[in-house]
């Protein structure tokens, strides 16, 4: 299920497609976010809407080159569920720059706090940041990349409809979401074999 260049419209198909692409995938992303708080969001990725990402891309920098196609593909695929893992953007958002430097300052680490779990069954913490180290000892990033490996037993319970929770345990930044939105949890279904 990764994105190859037989996948994507030209930029000319792209162009014209844009207005209702767009749309659905708007809509197809609202039960793909999780907010955590007003501060945190986890936004969970899939092949839909990393082509969408691929294509905007592809547009802003008027890439139409099989090579610029396909390192930006190389970009985005690792982003795509495999099947047995949900795949997370995770968002620190504060709008005010000075409380967004003193927060990031103070959450070192929270990339590894952030879990999600499967009816009662043990949270699981992600393996964040594969691409490259998003955190210093001084401050974390305000994105991190994520990625969440259930077990067969998970993605059964997932698969019966079990509920599905998230949230984060850090010493500075502890919330959960329990459970998800039915609506949420029925989406990230579709990420399992």
């Amino acid at each position: 299920n990764k994105l190859k260049r037989e996948d994507l419209m030209s930029l000319e198909e792209y162009d014209q497609a844009r207005p209702e692409f767009r749309q659905k995938v708007m809509a197809h992303k609202k039960n793909r976010l999780v907010r955590l708080n007003e501060n945190a969001a986890l936004y969970f990725e899939d092949q839909l809407t990393m082509q969408y990402q691929v294509q905007e891309m592809l547009r802003i920098e008027k890439i139409f080159d099989a090579q610029g196609i396909q390192e930006e593909l190389d970009t985005y695929n690792p982003l795509i569920p495999d099947g047995s893992n949900w795949k997370v953007t995770f968002m620190l958002e504060y709008p005010d720059v000075e409380e967004r430097k003193k927060m990031l300052a103070r959450l070192t680490g929270i990339e590894d706090k952030v879990w999600v779990r499967v009816d009662d069954l043990e949270k699981i913490y992600p393996i964040a940041n594969e691409d490259l180290e998003r955190t210093t000892e001084e401050k974390t990033s305000s994105v991190h990349f994520m990625r969440f490996e259930l077990t067969d037993e998970m993605i059964v319970a997932a698969k019966q409809g079990a509920s599905v929770s998230m949230g984060i345990d850090h010493d500075e930044f502890t919330v959960e979401v329990s459970p998800v939105a039915v609506e949420t949890a029925a989406s990230l279904v579709n990420d399992l074999r």
